[in-house]
């Protein structure tokens, strides 16, 4: 049967499996903090505030990372600044095992932020004008299920690599696993080229240029979206496995077996939405995916849940809280002109992770005085609901060609 991948050339090809394994391995990389939260809160005896506020950090940074990396893709290339920012995170990912006390982990996995957010930037909006704009939706939403993959991987690597080695130094190796990907990058500079409608661009706008009067209400409002996506997103991933193993009482096993339910559901989610987003639209389909994770997220956070029934109810969750980022892309690559592409992606998603970083943090305070579920109840619903306000405020994209 004939697919929008058939369309592709060979460099487009390989450019979609570069843009796809990029993103994969990004997801490894920081998802393996979000497992080693328990085992450093009883090494180091850290409080949940603490472990927060390392999370958060490495936000902060990658949304610096993502509008850096957009300008730099806008400048110097789309392919030659996926190299640098993988190779940068495969690199701090790896030193963070190498850390003796909390603030020099605070300094590494902060600086891995840097390069985790500017792969995303570099990636979305390389493949993004590769493929034609009727198929944009799917082919670049199936590199965002990339991340599903590269989280249950994160999971493998951790519940293997904790299981089998003391806690002490089982952590470390988690961590220095994290510098395989780099090697990606020799594959990324042999094989993959620069997408022609960017190297036929012979203006190169200034940094400041998605500022201007004709694209500042676009960018107010692509940054709104994310925001609300992104905080959602933060604050159920960052914590949920501290709330499986606390307020759920699952053990080990069965925080893996729910996580491996949630990646699942997240994985279905990627591809449903990125087809979603080229038969019905973007705004429709960030309409579906909000009003879906708020309804999941109150239902799982708020509600008297068994053990039971919160394991089948982790697949929805993980459908609806990851699908919701599919249309992201397609949406910033079809809002912004090719001159400031790079740019205006790389701060819309990033500004809106730099406000989400505040998440982890937040919740690890204020569950001090109160339910961790309710905690991340409160917070994931109200970003949801800025989803919903953004998405109805947004103009449809859905096959714009690209100037």
């Amino acid at each position: 049967m004939h697919t929008w991948f058939d369309d592709l050339d060979a460099a487009g090809r390989r450019t979609f499996w570069a843009c796809f394994g990029g993103y994969a391995l990004d997801a490894l990389d920081v998802q393996v903090y979000t497992l080693v939260i328990p085992v450093l809160i009883q090494v180091w005896g850290l409080t949940k505030g603490q472990a927060g506020l390392l999370a958060t950090v490495t936000l902060v940074l990658s949304a610096v990372g993502g509008w850096g990396a957009g300008l730099l893709a806008d400048r110097i290339g789309r392919v030659r600044t996926l190299q640098i920012t993988i190779a940068w995170f495969a690199l701090f990912t790896f030193l963070s095992g190498l850390t003796q006390t909390y603030p020099e982990l605070m300094i590494t996995r902060g600086l891995q932020g840097l390069g985790f957010g500017g792969e995303w930037a570099a990636g979305s909006v390389l493949i993004g004008e590769v493929v034609a704009a009727r198929h944009r939706g799917k082919a670049v939403g199936l590199v965002q299920s990339a991340w599903a993959l590269g989280w249950g991987a994160a999971v493998l690597v951790a519940t293997v690599l904790l299981s089998v080695l003391p806690r002490d130094y089982g952590w470390r190796a988690v961590f220095m696993v994290g510098l395989l990907p780099g090697f990606a990058v020799f594959l990324v500079r042999r094989f993959v080229p620069e997408p022609e409608v960017y190297r036929r661009t012979e203006t190169r706008a200034p940094w400041f240029a998605i500022f201007s009067p004709a694209l500042l209400s676009i960018t107010l409002r692509g940054s709104l979206i994310a925001i609300g996506a992104q905080g959602g997103y933060y604050a159920i991933t960052t914590w949920l496995p501290t709330l499986l193993s606390t307020e759920r009482h699952l053990s080990v096993g069965g925080a893996g077996g729910y996580l491996a339910v949630v990646i699942g559901g997240s994985f279905v989610g990627y591809l449903s939405s990125a087809w979603l987003n080229d038969a019905v639209g973007r705004r429709r389909t960030f309409l579906i995916f909000a009003i879906g994770s708020l309804l999941l997220v109150l239902a799982y956070t708020r509600l008297p849940l068994s053990n039971a029934l919160a394991l089948p109810l982790g697949f929805p969750l993980g459908f609806f809280a990851s699908g919701i980022f599919s249309g992201m892309g397609p949406l910033y690559t079809e809002l912004f002109p090719t001159a400031v592409r790079g740019s205006g992606q790389g701060f819309c998603y990033n500004a809106g992770r730099g406000v989400a970083a505040l998440f982890p943090a937040l919740i690890g305070w204020v569950s001090a005085h109160a339910p961790l579920g309710e905690t991340i109840g409160l917070f994931a619903g109200g970003a949801y609901g800025l989803v919903i306000v953004a998405a109805l405020l947004l103009p449809e994209t859905q096959g714009r060609a690209l100037a």
